[in-house]
């Protein structure tokens, strides 16, 4: 015997099953939202079927919604959200900026916060960040906040951060327009993205500003894999405390590479990134390849751009094929840092067990002929390189290397970079 019921609740429509079994278990419930189309927000009612449907429920996004409210949905427990239709925020600065969702790190916001146990969100549909709005403004204003990061006078919010948060899936999901960094795991563990299509280009001369596609804080057990990132910032970042990370079959484009950090940017914190390994990425048209950036020391006990502590351990950049990068293998000790500073003051954030493995391609030749730029401020151990395979355009490739301890695991020849 099969029984089934439908409720209406506003917009929201409500499927209660139930079947016979030898177990039955509790019946799942269906909260499918309807649009109300004319230009209204959506964002009530896709609250209300979270609410309604926050426990061994099914959530049905099947349509185009316009959302104009911050999607809070938290407390959530073994429930599936099938996106098959598209989310577009509103492109109103003013509104979001004091409404999007406030994530202390370089003053990040979002536009959705998805939290809970055991969530799986999928079904091939798109988030849309109308970033252009925003990536226009900020090129005008140049109102970038803290190291780059979105201002509190100006919110540039994440289309979705997946916060305190625990077993979570995202997979076969479009992301677009993002106004800022298009991912964000906060403060979770054991989450994994497959099949994230992700697309952030400006049709104006604005760059698009900060449009990493994930980045990763305060977060343990995180896979990313089998995804397409174009855009104009890193592709993936392990921001401070990601641990136990993975990264495999990735096709970025136009991006600052796959970078550990940055670190060492808030002085008295400790930053940790380790047990991370990055494997079968093709880089395209980037700025950096495999990227290890860490601020460098400071005199100022309050400093926001220097002076923070803690490790880097255990990364492994495997089978990474580039081509026409700037930088396709960096390290930097000293980012954002005054040299005459970092010289005074060495990075107190240590590096250690960096491995390079089968790195292979080619630079687009905007640093002459480096294709390998390692420097550390203070010293770096255990770094190791093999079959390298780098060239230049039109020049011998060379390597650099400062305050490396030993070089003798690694695959090139070193010049210090004064040399050159």
């Amino acid at each position: 015997m099969f029984f089934k019921h439908l409720l209406f609740l506003g917009s929201v429509s409500i499927l209660l099953s139930s079947a016979a079994s030898k177990k039955p278990g509790p019946p799942r419930k269906t909260c499918t939202v309807k649009a109300l189309g004319g230009g209204q927000d959506d964002g009530p009612n896709i609250l209300a079927a979270f609410k309604s449907c926050s426990s061994n429920a099914l959530i049905n996004l099947d349509t185009y919604y316009l959302v104009d409210t911050l999607l809070l949905t938290t407390g959530l427990n073994n429930v599936e959200i099938n996106l098959s239709g598209t989310v577009q925020y509103t492109p109103d600065i003013a509104k979001w900026s004091p409404q999007s969702l406030f994530l202390t790190y370089q003053n990040a916001t979002t536009f959705w916060f998805l939290s809970g146990n055991n969530i799986h969100l999928y079904g091939g549909g798109t988030i849309d960040g109308n970033g252009q709005v925003w990536w226009d403004t900020l090129s005008n204003s140049h109102n970038s906040g803290t190291a780059g990061g979105s201002s509190t006078t100006f919110a540039r919010p994440i289309p979705l951060t997946v916060g305190n948060a625990t077993n979570v899936v995202v997979e076969n999901i479009t992301e677009i327009g993002s106004p800022f960094w298009n991912n964000f795991v906060y403060q979770s563990r054991n989450v994994t993205y497959k099949n994230i299509h992700i697309n952030s280009v400006s049709y104006s001369s604005s760059p698009t500003a900060n449009s990493d596609g994930w980045d990763i804080y305060r977060s343990d057990q995180v896979t990313i894999m089998d995804s397409v990132v174009n855009n104009d910032d890193d592709c993936v970042s392990f921001k401070p405390n990601s641990t136990n990370i993975l990264v495999s079959n990735m096709h970025c484009n136009g991006s600052h590479g796959i970078s550990v950090g940055s670190l060492g940017q808030y002085a008295g914190e400790t930053d940790i990134v380790e047990n991370v390994t990055v494997r079968n990425i093709i880089m395209n048209n980037a700025q950096n390849g495999a990227r290890i950036k860490v601020f460098g020391g400071s005199p100022n006990p309050n400093s926001t751009a220097g002076g923070g502590t803690g490790h880097v351990r255990n990364i492994t950049y495997e089978n990474y094929q580039v081509s026409n990068v700037e930088n396709p293998i960096v390290l930097d000790q000293c980012y954002s840092t005054d040299p005459q500073v970092c010289a005074q003051f060495p990075s107190t954030v240590t590096i250690s067990d960096i491995h390079f493995i089968n790195v292979t391609g080619t630079s687009s030749g905007q640093n002459g002929a480096v294709v390998v730029d390692l420097e550390c401020s203070a010293n770096c151990t255990d770094i190791t390189a093999t079959g390298t395979n780098l060239v230049a355009p039109n020049a011998t490739a060379e390597f650099i290397c400062k305050n490396i301890v030993s070089t003798a695991e690694l695959d090139f020849n070193c010049i210090s970079p004064s040399a050159f």
